[in-house]
């Protein structure tokens, strides 16, 4: 006897939560919401899946001689760097040309480092200040967040893998404010970023009061448990409502939410000093969590924890700082155990150049670790992926150059059908990044008049 048709007449909402005590589980797409988002679009007009946004940042620019394709268009090949993106050459945009003109000096020095994470998504120059008089402007997550934020539990969401302190001075006079947060909801208000997983995993499953968040994360530590035994109850019954096809797809999700719960308590026991070899550049205190021995782990589960945002629609717009400006971190997962920018500072020097490379491609690794993931993630007639556009890059062209012009960035997704990816595309030298945010904007629903030095829309990208 074949099962019934679930949600016939009432058709699962996309907001329907797990619930436990002090926990809330939002769910993913699932066939039995499709007829309700279906007519919540035609009733507002609006795309019949939520279109995301993810900012990520790589410190000290890359060696760009291999990160360039030779040849524009659909015709191009993937240079050394960007070759763990081969299974994602369609679903690619590289954009070369742009450049974040407000990252130069401008008559305040040095400081370049401070300046091209500040200037990373708003494209204002930032005031020289190692004070509490801080202003630069607003970011473009900050932007879309105040549009499509109110549809979501959170109206974006912060993440990094180094921690650090948001006063005192960091780079030639700059406040650590400005190195240490690309995201701004306010000219003098940075939006700090969460290194630590566990803290992630809580923000995005725990709810309810402050006690009793804490009383239930007490006992599911001293009881071994996982959050879903506190969502169980209300997972079974969930699970007797719905088709096949939609049981297979909670039972995979909440597996996948098991798993990355592992996955943090085993990196929990593993904490060490994060610091890495002796900074030659004024690094801000790390935090105590981040993960030193296996930085591509850390790294990889706050990218799983950032699926898991998009897939449950609890965030459309997320920022990454794969390291912050000026960042001094090793990579000894990628057989680089100096500093990152004591090495940017090469002077062409062939081995410090073969660790920048080594670095660069390690960063595009988990950028391709990312797409892979949101990829796998079914939704509707497509992907996760193809509903996002997912940007990575840095405000430093050639880190031994500290140049602000001919920025490395990429771009991946479809934005809901709006873009046309697999191509390289190459602009007019010195074209304002700034730009392609505004045309971000507009596919997010969350159309900008101006942002920072942005011109207007970004064309080619459709």
């Amino acid at each position: 006897m074949s099962s019934p048709r679930p949600f016939a007449r009432n058709p699962l909402s996309r907001r329907t939560v797990l619930r436990g005590v002090g926990a809330a589980l939002a769910l993913p797409w699932l066939e039995g919401m499709s007829g309700a988002m279906r007519a919540l679009a035609r009733a507002e007009d609006a795309p019949a899946h939520p279109r995301r946004l993810a900012f990520l940042f790589m410190p000290n620019g890359a060696h760009m001689a291999d990160w360039t394709p030779a040849l524009e268009g659909r015709a191009f090949a993937l240079p050394w760097i960007l070759e763990p993106l081969a299974a994602h050459r369609d679903d690619l945009l590289v954009l070369s040309g742009l450049a974040q003109d407000q990252a130069r000096a401008h008559g305040d020095g040095p400081g370049d480092h401070a300046r091209s994470a500040a200037v990373f998504l708003t494209g204002a120059h930032p005031v020289k200040t190692g004070g509490a008089n801080l202003r630069v402007g607003v970011s473009v997550d900050q932007v879309a967040a105040r549009v499509v934020g109110a549809e979501t539990r959170f109206a974006s969401l912060e993440l990094g893998v180094e921690g650090g302190r948001s006063n005192g001075e960091c780079d030639s006079g700059y406040s650590c404010a400005y190195s240490n947060n690309i995201s701004w909801r306010g000219p003098s208000t940075p939006s700090s970023k969460d290194v630590d997983p566990r803290v992630v995993f809580e923000r995005l499953f725990l709810n309810g009061k402050p006690g009793e968040t804490d009383a239930a994360r007490e006992r599911r530590i001293r009881r071994r448990k996982s959050i879903l035994d506190f969502v169980g109850e209300d997972a079974r019954a969930l699970r007797d409502r719905l088709g096949v096809a939609d049981r297979a797809k909670l039972d995979e999700y909440l597996a996948g939410v098991r798993e990355l719960e592992a996955r943090i308590e085993k990196t929990e026991r593993l904490r060490v000093d994060p610091t890495g070899a002796a900074a030659s550049f004024p690094a801000p205190t790390m935090t105590r969590d981040a993960l030193r021995e296996d930085r591509r782990e850390h790294i990889r589960i706050l990218c799983e924890l950032l699926v898991l945002a998009f897939q449950t629609d609890t965030t459309r717009v997320a920022t990454f700082m794969l390291g912050n400006g000026g960042s001094n971190l090793a990579y000894p997962q990628a057989d680089v155990r100096e500093g990152h920018h004591g090495l940017s500072h090469h002077g062409n020097d062939p081995d410090k150049i073969e660790k920048i490379r080594r670095i660069n491609r390690f960063h595009i690794e988990q950028y391709a670790y990312l797409l892979s993931r949101l990829r796998e993630v079914r939704e509707g007639d497509g992907t996760l992926l193809d509903n996002s556009l997912i940007m990575i890059g840095s405000g430093i062209g050639d880190g031994n150059r500290h140049n602000h012009d001919d920025l490395p960035i990429l771009l991946a997704g479809r934005g809901g059908g709006t873009v046309r990816p697999g191509r390289h595309v190459a602009y007019a030298r010195s074209t304002p990044l700034n730009n392609l945010y505004l045309s971000m904007l507009d596919i997010a629903g969350a159309p900008t008049k101006s942002l920072g030095d942005g011109t207007g829309a970004l064309p080619g990208l459709g």
